[in-house]
């Protein structure tokens, strides 16, 4: 291989020199004939003439075999640029003489230019040269072409060269190197050789041509092997190295045993060149060296310091450098972020990857710029790791640090040093660096400051607007409404002026009701009440106004009534006519004479709690409909408890409300303002304080009443807004009042007339208001505990909404009753119901009736009922409201006391249930004489005509009374359907009696979760009604409830009330028999 590449080089040389030395005889001959034709005086023309001549025919050869020439000596494909190039031909030639002040013996070769030499630049600088100097030159192109040729040898030896040629056999090939394709240079610059060296003499090479990459002449073969060269100064200076002791051991590193503290040499600090001088083979001083494969550093460090070597000392180092092939797995070891560009190991290796350097010497910079920034002492490059990152980077993209940290091997340790807080401060440009971080810093925190001061005022300026902008549409939609509500209560007051002048000519027409069973409380109230829809549709027994020939019904409905349910009241409102002929076949269909409507809207608001006038308010496809079955009719609204949607719903239809405004009613409705209305009428209360507001106005109240009324057991604390006993609580004061007895004492001291006196009381007083708050904190009860669980918890609703104290009957039989009043538009007030209460879930929760009342004279109450409803008409109550009373007997006067207690100004479920039974029994309530009485059948008074004949004709009517309740409560129900329920109740016997007139009716409000239930039961007598009723419950939940699953119901406690009330009953039917034994003989009779 090596005879091969030998003869490629000889063939490729000698075609070179036969043209070279063409080119000169032309060119020589050429001079001659301008010469001689400048004197003829024709120079310009023939001497153009023929140069162009000697040009066209030299220019191909020269440029093809030159190619050829410089491709081999340069390993790199080159282009000699055209001949026409205005730009290359007009730059002159280097010159080749010698310079001044320099010997014969020197020859000093001067720069050339990077840009390859064109055959034109050749022809020049041939002119230039006299003949025997063109013929030494040609024999120097020669011999330097073809150095192994032994004519070339004796040559040189006859012209005084001392150089001695050896004789090469064998030439070592070129190593191959295998590397990645990079963008860049991938070659120095090349070197032409002067026209005239001397041959007396070696060639002698300056400070500046040593710099320019000896090693790459020697092995292009520009310079000879044997050739004697000298350097004006040595290429390298030695010096000796202080040692210094050690104080502590050293690791050895990857690469031989390097000191981890090193000494830094003082030495003139170097850089990378930049690419151009990269190219060109230029390189820097450097103050250390890098590490070397261990034999390339044994070697070094067994060499001695020289200041200068012969010349055939260098030969051999070049020689060695020449032919020693590097290890790819050298390492190149960084003392504090500066590389020892000298260093034989790092020469070497710049060598191999010469193709490759631009892209190496460029991660390079980067990574000593790195290892100087943060003061590393030492780092080793991995040079195979070096070439494979560095080729994957242009020169014109910095690599990044993890770049850099994935060529050193000892990565963990300057990764920890680089990730040092401080460590940027310590190394190059460390205070600057510093400087800047600081100043940075503070900018940023200025900058931060001012940014987040200027977003919170965008912030505060932003909710200001749209604190603003809500603000403007509140107050508008406020003024708004405001405006709307104050054109609905002016329009509720001209129709109520109407209403009341056409109420006698209405009540008598052709009319409408429109009944709107809505609880409009206030909004917590109605959060708290469960099943809010299930309570508005408690009244369903308003369908029964149909009674009236004249009436027609539209019920709104707050719940969605299946047909099988609205299949149910049909039939039970066709029952009158069979009621009256007693014939169960005569049942009329009066489904033209009522309607029951379900708002759209009941789904569309699930947890805004809304009333159901509410939501008939947003019904529009409702009210619609309402405004065509009303459509030229009279007709009118009743509602519930009154509500400002009301008059809206009102407003829409263009309909009077026969109620009251909704401010009046929700001001006397109230616990305390009821107070006022029964101390206006001047009717009994029971002692008592109102309208507290403060823990020290109930302590304070409280310890007064009860140095009041010493015989008071038990006292009621009572909330201003809630209803049905839910804001109800009592205390047996007396029982847990341990100065109760030193009290008593204190009053015996005082005659009646001086403890009347308010000084008497001061020290009583301070005793019971000392003990109230402990003593209540204990043994408070109220009556729906799973809402107020504690006395606390109680006492701060109480406190906010407001309340009275009230004295609880003195009497353990207490019988609480309730009457339902009407004031028409008219003025007149009518008493139209009355029935005592029962109380299935508590004493003071009521949860049915018996109608009508026996409990009070019927004279007593209408008095009593009268001057309330008088109190009610002068503050401008309408329509009809309800009264709770209280009797008892008192047990020191054994007289019967009845006390006022509560105002309801609303359409109660009393009335409804009185309603619906005056309805299927066809009765008649007389509210004056305390009667109910039902006309006799035409069936039953023709079948008494035919028997008893010779007797005298019964009377035309019987009385007759009921128990009813709303409340019935199972948790049972749910799991079996109403249909069910009806086909069990008539196998054991309960239904109605069309003949008799009496029996059982059921109130079913709900489909879905059927755990309500309404009974109503109609007979004769009061004892005998009670007795059926409870005995229906008890079948019922028998039949429901399995032995070990009783549910949740209130049936149980219903049947102990009921039974007490008979036991009561007959207590008093005794009593009345011995005190009027001739009236009660009569009554046997």
């Amino acid at each position: 291989m090596a005879g091969t590449a030998g003869q490629g080089e000889r063939v490729g040389a000698a075609p070179c020199c036969a043209v070279l030395l063409r080119v000169q005889e032309d060119l020589h001959k050429l001079k001659d004939q301008v010469k001689n034709i400048s004197l003829k005086g024709n120079v310009r023309a023939e001497g153009i003439g023929n140069l162009e001549t000697a040009t066209e025919r030299t220019e191909p050869g020269l440029r093809k075999h030159a190619e050829n020439y410089l491709s081999a000596v340069s390993r790199e494909v080159l282009t000699i640029s055209a001949a026409g190039n205005e730009e290359i031909r007009s730059k002159q030639p280097p010159g080749w003489g010698l310079p001044r002040g320099a010997s014969e013996n020197q020859l000093v070769l001067p720069p050339v230019p990077a840009e390859p030499m064109t055959a034109q630049a050749c022809s020049k600088a041939a002119l230039r040269l006299s003949p025997g100097s063109q013929k030494q030159l040609e024999m120097d192109v020669k011999i330097m072409l073809d150095p192994e040729n032994i004519n070339k040898k004796a040559v040189l030896k006859q012209q005084g060269y001392e150089t001695r040629l050896p004789r090469i056999t064998k030439r070592k090939p070129a190593p191959t190197n295998s590397q990645k394709g990079v963008k860049g240079h991938t070659t120095s610059q090349l070197w032409v050789l002067p026209a005239s060296p001397r041959v007396d003499s070696p060639l002698p090479l300056l400070e500046q041509d040593m710099k320019k990459d000896i090693l790459s002449l020697t092995e292009r073969r520009l310079i000879p092997p044997a050739a004697k060269i000298t350097f004006q100064t040595p290429p390298v200076v030695f010096k000796a190295a202080p040692l210094h002791e050690f104080h502590r051991q050293h690791k050895k590193s990857a690469v031989g045993e390097v000191s981890s503290k090193v000494e830094r040499v003082s030495t003139e600090p170097s850089a990378f060149p930049s690419s151009k001088e990269a190219s060109g083979g230029s390189s820097s001083k450097g103050n250390t060296a890098p590490l070397l494969p261990s034999s390339s550093l044994d070697s070094t460090r067994k060499s001695k310091p020289a200041h200068a070597y012969p010349a055939q000392q260098l030969h051999c180092e070049l020689q060695a450098a020449q032919t020693q092939d590097p290890s790819p797995d050298c390492d190149i070891a960084v003392y504090h972020g500066t590389i020892d560009q000298t260093a034989p190991g790092f020469l070497a290796f710049k060598q191999r990857y010469c193709l490759s350097w631009g892209s190496v010497v460029h991660f390079l910079e980067h990574t000593e710029k790195l290892l100087k920034d943060y003061a590393v002492p030492l780092a080793t490059i991995s040079c195979q790791k070096l070439v494979e990152a560095a080729s994957d980077f242009v020169l014109n993209e910095n690599p990044t640090k993890s770049d850099i940290l994935s060529v050193i091997k000892n990565r963990s340790t300057v990764e920890k040093i680089l990730n040092r807080p401080g460590q940027r401060y310590k190394g190059q440009g460390g205070p600057e660096m510093a400087a800047v971080k600081i100043q940075a810093t503070w900018r940023r925190h200025q900058a931060r400051r001012a940014y987040v001061r200027l977003r919170q005022q965008q912030w505060a300026s932003g909710v200001i607007a749209i604190s603003w902008l809500l603000r403007s549409h509140m107050a508008r939609v406020k003024k708004s409404l405001k405006e709307s509500r104050q054109r609905h209560l002016e329009n509720f007051y001209i129709r109520a002026k109407h209403l009341a002048a056409n109420w006698n000519r209405i009540r008598t027409s052709r009319r409408t009701i429109i009944h709107i069973p809505s609880l409009g409380y206030s909004q917590c109230i109605r959060e708290r009440t469960p099943d809010l829809a299930l309570q508005q549709n408690l009244q369903l027994g308003r369908l029964c106004d149909i009674l009236d020939a004249n009436v027609d019904v539209i019920y709104i409905c707050p719940l969605h009534l299946s047909e099988e349910l609205l299949q149910y009241y049909n039939k039970l409102l066709g029952l009158q006519a069979a009621v009256r002929s007693g014939n169960p076949e005569d049942m009329s269909d009066l489904q033209d004479r009522f309607r029951i409507l379900t708002p759209e809207a009941i789904n569309s608001f699930p947890r805004h709690h809304m009333c159901l006038a509410t939501q008939l308010k947003y019904s529009p496809k409702t009210i619609q409909r309402i405004k065509i079955l009303i459509q030229s009719r009279d007709a009118y609204i009743i509602g519930g408890v009154p509500h400002k949607d009301d008059l809206a719903v009102a407003d829409m239809l263009n309909v009077p409300i026969l109620g009251s405004v909704p401010e009046v009613a929700h001001l006397y409705s109230t616990k305390s303002g009821s107070k006022r209305i029964f101390a206006s009428a001047c009717v009994p209360t029971p002692p008592g304080e109102s309208d507290i507001y403060s823990h020290e106005q109930l302590i304070g109240a409280l310890s007064q009443l009860v140095v009041d009324n010493m015989e008071v057991r038990r006292w009621l604390f009572k909330m201003n807004d809630e209803y049905g006993g839910n804001g109800t609580a009592f205390c047996d004061i007396i029982l847990h009042l341990e100065c109760y007895h030193w009290v008593l004492k204190e009053r015996q001291k005082h005659s009646p007339e001086t403890w009347s006196k308010k000084w008497a009381h001061e020290p009583a007083l301070v005793k019971i208001s000392q003990e109230l708050p402990g003593l209540l904190a204990q043994h408070v009860q109220p009556v729906n505990e799973k809402r107020f669980p504690t006395w606390e918890k109680f006492l701060q609703t109480f406190l906010s909404q407001g309340g009275v104290i009230e004295a609880f009957p003195l009497s353990e039989n207490v019988t609480n009753l309730t009457v339902d009043m009407l004031i028409e538009p008219t003025g007149e007030i009518k008493v139209v119901s009355s029935g005592d209460q029962l109380h299935a879930d508590g004493p003071l929760r009521s949860s049915g009736t018996t109608i009508p009342q026996r409990s009070v004279d019927p004279a007593v109450l209408n008095s009593l009922c009268l001057k309330i409803g008088e109190a009610c008409k002068s503050k401008g109550v309408l329509g009809y409201f309800s009264v709770d009373f209280v009797t008892f007997i008192h047990p020191q006067t054994m007289e019967q006391q009845v006390w006022a207690t509560d105002l309801d100004l609303c359409y109660s479920d009393q009335l409804a249930l009185t309603q619906l039974t005056l309805y299927v029994s066809d009765g008649n309530l007389d509210c004056c004489s305390g009667l109910s009485e039902v006309p006799l059948g035409s069936r039953k008074l023709k079948s008494q005509g035919t028997q008893h004949k010779e007797t005298k004709m019964p009377s035309p009517g019987s009385s007759r009374c009921a128990v009813a309740s709303s409340q019935l409560r199972h948790s049972s129900l749910s799991v079996i359907y109403y249909s069910v329920l009806l086909q069990m109740c008539k196998a054991h016997g309960i239904g109605f009696d069309l003949q008799e007139n009496q029996g059982t009716v059921f109130i079913l409000y709900d489909d879905q979760k059927r755990y309500r239930l309404g009974m109503i039961t109609i007979g004769e007598d009061l004892q005998g009604v009670l007795m059926t009723f409870a005995r229906n419950l008890f079948i019922i939940h028998q039949e429901i409830s399995a032995p070990n699953m009783q549910g949740e119901t209130n049936f149980k406690m219903a049947i102990q009330d009921i039974e007490a009330i008979l036991g009561v009953t007959a207590e008093n039917k005794l009593k009345w028999e011995e005190e009027h034994p001739s009236k009660a003989d009569a009554l046997k009779e």
